[in-house]
């Protein structure tokens, strides 16, 4: 049985909506972040040291996996019976792969970047607060929006090519892709604004009935909201 270690409006969530598009029996192991720091609780380092979710343990193997995409990799390799990724040795293959740890490896970090310095001026001492504000704006002005642009105007200029992410044919790489869209929509990143291909990709996944079930079954994701500011 695979279980899925779930944290509240997190990356874990797609791994939800991974299992339910492949009709997969799971369980799911709920986790709360603090309120004060939005991070993972320590009762999720009992499962693995980082505490970062998604993590996921199938007892078929007595696996325990962190890491979206090797946990998507793992789930499509194991159980997926060629569903979700196109077929190995083609050009679309190799665009599946692409996509598929883009995500992660270049997508998310101006995103990461861009939600720690939007905090930091709320968190320094109050004295030096006005000085945190100049510099965060500073360097989200000067470094961090040019480059989620970058990414933006890329997400766009793709979509625009293809209905999905490597190809026209929905695989797994739109999942993975799913939460930095969804990240750079909600963190008022402009994503959406002037971008109709991503503004629909964003309402066909958010409309997808295994999308549905899984927000069902994980509970309240704040950045399914965006969908309805996507248009179709």
């Amino acid at each position: 049985m695979i279980t899925v270690h779930h944290l509240d409006n997190s990356r874990s969530q797609r791994i939800l909506w991974l299992l339910e598009e492949l009709k997969l029996p799971y369980d799911i192991q709920f986790y709360k972040r603090d309120p004060k720091t939005m991070m993972a609780p320590k009762s999720l380092r009992a499962i693995h040291p980082l505490s970062k979710a998604p993590i996921i343990t199938d007892t078929d193997g007595n696996v325990t996996l962190a890491e979206s995409g090797a946990i998507i990799e793992y789930l499509i390799n194991k159980y997926g019976n060629g569903r979700l990724a196109p077929a190995r040795e083609t050009p679309e293959y190799i665009r599946f792969l692409y996509w598929l740890h883009y995500a992660e490896g270049s997508a998310m970090p101006p995103l990461l970047l861009k939600l720690i310095f939007g905090m930091l001026p709320k968190q320094a001492p109050l004295p030096i607060r006005p000085f945190a504000f100049l510099i965060a704006k500073g360097v989200q002005s000067k470094l961090i929006n040019p480059q989620l642009k970058l990414h933006m105007d890329y997400w766009e200029h793709s979509l625009s090519e293809n209905e999905w992410f490597a190809g026209n044919d929905f695989t797994a790489a739109n999942i993975q892709m799913s939460f930095p869209l969804e990240a750079a929509a909600a963190a008022r990143a402009g994503a959406i604004k002037n971008r109709p291909h991503v503004a629909a990709f964003l309402h066909r996944i958010h409309n997808r009935s295994a999308y549905q079930r899984a927000l069902h079954r994980g509970g309240a994701y704040a950045y399914a909201n965006e969908g309805s500011k996507a248009a179709p």
